[in-house]
């Protein structure tokens, strides 16, 4: 039994070695699960998943693997578990490549399709039969799928009308599918030196809690969704941004 009693679960989560996903797979393996976290950086991804072993004792599993290459998603579907209860597509970042004209948009906007779309979908899509009855997916975007964010929002917004369509096809196996659409989250590598002190400032004005999100608020709203008492909420984008934007 896992630490809270509920049964033992096996839980994937991709982008597992650093910020948010490594939050999701601590609290997941800190409450007794079998966690494989994913992602293509084997330095950092074994780091991880040593820290957490060695340190706490905990069940986690490094498997490295370009999510966006599909001969790669191909070749690692023999290292995931059988059966699968919990996806978090939690992988993702902004396309930095930055040039004029129509050839720095293509770099750009294919960029951020590829690191946010398709590290979700080619990965889903070929585990679809492993989901277990009761299973869970659930997949993290961002507040600028919400409120406009140029090829970086556009392409968590896509992921958005995909899970509709996940929600809908998984739905009669027993398999729910939800979003969870940070704010700011410090803590992360997706900022990098922009986010000092005064942009810090700045953002959790923009709150209505007066803070910007840490990576273990995130976690605990992918928790909820993937929990078994979540099973009648499905094809949902739960919003964790403090009131940066409002739902509706």
């Amino acid at each position: 039994m896992a630490e809270n009693g509920t049964a033992v679960r096996d839980i994937v989560v991709t982008g597992g070695g650093t910020g948010i996903g490594l939050a999701i797979a601590t609290r997941f393996a800190e409450d007794g699960h079998r966690v494989t976290i994913v992602g293509r950086r084997r330095d950092v991804l074994h780091t991880a998943a040593d820290d957490l072993r060695a340190g706490r004792g905990l069940d986690v599993t490094p498997v490295v693997c370009d999510l966006a290459d599909p001969d790669d998603v191909e070749a690692v579907l023999s290292h995931l578990p059988d059966r699968i209860d919990v996806l978090v597509n939690s992988a993702g970042s902004r396309e930095l490549a930055v040039g004029a004209g129509p050839h720095g948009l293509l770099a750009r906007w294919r960029g951020d399709f590829e690191r946010n779309v398709l590290t979700a979908v080619l990965l889903t899509e070929s585990l679809r039969d492993r989901f277990t009855d009761g299973g869970r997916v659930v997949t993290v975007t961002s507040v600028a799928a919400l409120r406009g964010g140029g090829s970086y929002g556009a392409s968590k917004a896509a992921l958005h009308a995909w899970n509709h369509s996940l929600a809908a096809q998984l739905g009669p196996q027993g398999v729910t599918c939800n979003i969870v659409a940070p704010g700011t989250v410090a803590g992360t590598e997706f900022f990098g030196s922009r986010l000092n002190d005064a942009e810090l400032t700045r953002r959790a004005g923009r709150t209505l809690v007066g803070r910007v999100g840490r990576p273990a608020d995130v976690a605990a709203a992918v928790l909820f969704l993937a929990s078994p008492e979540a099973g009648f909420v499905t094809g949902e984008i739960l919003q964790c941004n403090g009131g940066e934007l409002l739902g509706r």
